[in-house]
């Protein structure tokens, strides 16, 4: 991670919505292979965007509690740059995907207190990145997604090397969040759909904008 802002679109389903944030500048492109999620892609598809998506944007596979066969099969259909772990995977899951798979690792944590972002540091030296998001309720279908924020003030002075910040930001918000998070990278889902689970094009061009300009 450098220290330039960082852009992550998550949940891209089709070449239309991924060439719209390619050519908007994201650094990088998120796939989500979690069935209950409106946004969930096969691997057929994600061949075709890995292809397309290939030396133009780093690719970000999201899973939740995913097994090993299933990791291999998505990264044998991806290639992605990145694995993201958006379940209740412990560290020493995180590390075990790790060294499996030679992939940096994105570990979501889920926030809605103070005692969360403390329970985030114990894979501080396992995750390449931590990403900040809302936590779900109990009995939320899906992890993530779901354009709901979260108290940023909870993340001011944040002490993690590696970190982004996520949970319904939008391109109104996104500049709001970032000043009081101090955050240098950013994912966004559904903050940048015109229906759930669809992407649009003008609210993917607007957030990079608003963030870029933060």
């Amino acid at each position: 991670m450098t220290q330039s802002t960082i852009v992550k679109i998550c949940g891209l389903s089709s070449p239309e919505t991924l060439l719209a944030a390619i050519e908007a500048g994201a650094d990088m492109a998120g796939f989500v292979f979690f069935e209950k999620s409106p946004r969930h892609i096969d691997l057929e598809t994600a061949r075709t965007l890995g292809l397309l998506a290939q030396d133009r944007i780093s690719k970000v596979a999201l899973a939740v509690d995913a097994h090993d066969a299933a990791l291999q099969d998505i990264v044998e259909a991806l290639a992605p740059d990145y694995l993201q772990l958006h379940g209740s995977e412990t560290p020493a899951r995180v590390a075990e995907v790790k060294a499996r798979f030679g992939l940096p690792v994105i570990k979501a944590a889920g926030v809605a207190t103070p005692a969360d972002v403390e329970t985030a540091r114990a894979y501080e030296d396992i995750a390449d990145v931590i990403l900040f998001d809302a936590k779900p309720a109990p009995n939320a279908a899906v992890p993530g997604g779901a354009g709901v924020a979260f108290d940023w003030s909870l993340l001011r002075g944040v002490a993690a090397k590696h970190w982004m910040l996520s949970g319904g930001l939008t391109p109104e918000n996104v500049a709001e969040a970032m000043r009081l998070t101090g955050a240098r990278a950013v994912d966004v889902s559904s903050g940048v759909e015109r229906e759930r689970g669809v992407k649009d094009a003008a609210k993917i061009s607007a957030f990079l904008a608003a963030a870029r300009l933060s």
